[in-house]
């Protein structure tokens, strides 16, 4: 390899992003203590981005709305998002449960391990949060600054759908406001550039966190539920993912290639959340129309958790083969019935997946929820799974809706594959 192969090789930050993974499960491994440091590397990172997150979308919503026009085809493009997430959300359940029916993973696992863990806290009151009624009442912000500050991305969402609205019906007179917005969406993608390229470092830090806090011995027990977990996620991806990208006519390889960096930043980070702006920009280059983009991500993120319901349908039935309950066809199918709907609200409950798993067990009244206290040690090594398999199915559900609104421009989609090659 010539000097200057080695230099690109180098500077390209997918190269780097592994790099640095390789180096945080080293160092974890061989250097624990360094735990306390790897985590604020990994906070300041993630903080980074997420700063960016409030504005990026509501910039980015106002300008797809306003050039969009109608308000019919705003609620149009926001059904079918709606429909579609239900439905994909609805098999990565079933899929999951059938997987941890196949391959029973807490079959053998001691349940006196929950004897060393202390049992999880539930937070007062967070059923009541996981109520649907509410959850949606609460998409309208009683205070547009409390949102922003606070960072709510379905209350932003909202806001920004009637600004964008607002501003359509204005027509010329809206048109020096619609080009302000412009230049302060290139300002905050160029600042989210510069981030970006710190992605090595929170990758770093994030892996090195991980290992050295829980240690890779601590994966030995459940080793086979971490197993059918990642092996249900690539099912899920590879198969009934890629069957919708036939579907539509487009290469799931190509569009994952597309994106390898945001998936290796949210392998090492462990959050869908330090990608979501590079992935709506992503998005724009791979051939989605901005006021799709701008719609179906930012909603995905809170209704279209795919690798978080194959992780909580697993974790039932997990949880249940430990203590010995078999749980007959018709409670399974009541926990497929539960999770499309308190998997929905995840997003929006402090504690998300674990508040939803109590939430769950808790409707059921047959496992015991304490068992949870079982899954801490592993959870965040699957947290990587279940944040890859969000992302993903976000990015697939963006292009599905694009392509069927005809807001896919296929010339773009073509160019950016043979620039990726």
């Amino acid at each position: 390899m010539s000097p200057n192969q080695l230099k690109k090789l180098f500077s390209h930050l997918t190269f780097q992003v592994i790099v640095a993974i390789l180096v945080g499960v080293a160092v974890g491994s061989i250097y624990p203590q360094f735990a306390g440091w790897a985590k604020l590397i990994s906070q300041v990172f993630i903080n980074m981005i997420t700063m960016l997150i409030a504005p990026i979308i509501f910039v980015t919503i106002v300008l797809g709305i306003a050039s969009m026009g109608e308000m019919k085809k705003v609620g149009r493009v926001g059904g079918k998002a709606l429909l579609y997430f239900e439905i994909v959300s609805t098999i990565a359940i079933a899929i999951g449960l059938v997987v941890a029916n196949v391959m029973q993973p807490g079959v053998g696992v001691d349940s006196s391990l929950t004897a060393n863990i202390s049992p999880v806290k539930v937070p007062e009151g967070s059923m009541k949060e996981i109520n649907m009624v509410e959850f949606f009442a609460h998409i309208v912000p009683h205070n547009v600054v409390e949102a922003f500050a606070k960072g709510d991305i379905l209350q932003i969402l909202f806001f920004a759908v009637l600004f964008g609205l607002g501003l359509s019906q204005m027509k010329e007179s809206g048109t020096p406001l619609i080009y302000s917005f412009e230049k302060i969406s290139q300002v905050l993608f160029n600042i989210m550039k510069f981030v970006m390229k710190l992605a090595p470092l929170g990758a770093f830090g994030g892996m090195a966190f991980t290992i050295g806090t829980y240690g890779l011995q601590s994966l030995l027990p459940m080793a086979k539920l971490m197993f059918a977990v990642y092996l249900t996620m690539a099912l899920f991806i590879f198969v009934i993912l890629n069957a919708i990208c036939r579907l539509y006519k487009f290469s799931l390889w190509q569009y994952l290639k597309f994106v390898r960096q945001e998936i290796l930043i949210v392998l090492g980070t462990s959050s869908s959340e330090s990608v979501l702006p590079s992935m709506m920009k992503k998005m724009e280059q791979f051939g989605c129309h901005k006021s799709v983009v701008g719609l179906v991500i930012p909603t995905g993120y809170s209704f279209n958790l795919d690798g978080t319901s194959i992780y909580l349908s697993m974790a039932v039935i997990f949880l249940a083969q430990i203590f010995h309950i078999d749980l007959s066809l018709s409670q399974q199918l009541t926990v497929l019935g539960i999770l499309m709907v308190t998997s929905k609200g995840a997003a929006a409950v402090t504690g998300g997946g674990f508040i939803v798993l109590a939430s769950t067990l808790t409707a059921l009244k047959i496992i015991p929820v304490e068992g949870m206290a079982i899954l801490l040690g592993v959870d965040r090594f699957m947290s990587e799974a279940r944040a890859i398999t969000n992302m993903i199915g976000n990015g697939v559900a963006t292009i599905v809706i694009a392509k069927s609104e005809n807001e896919f421009d296929q010339e773009v989609y073509e160019r950016a594959i043979r620039q990726d090659s």
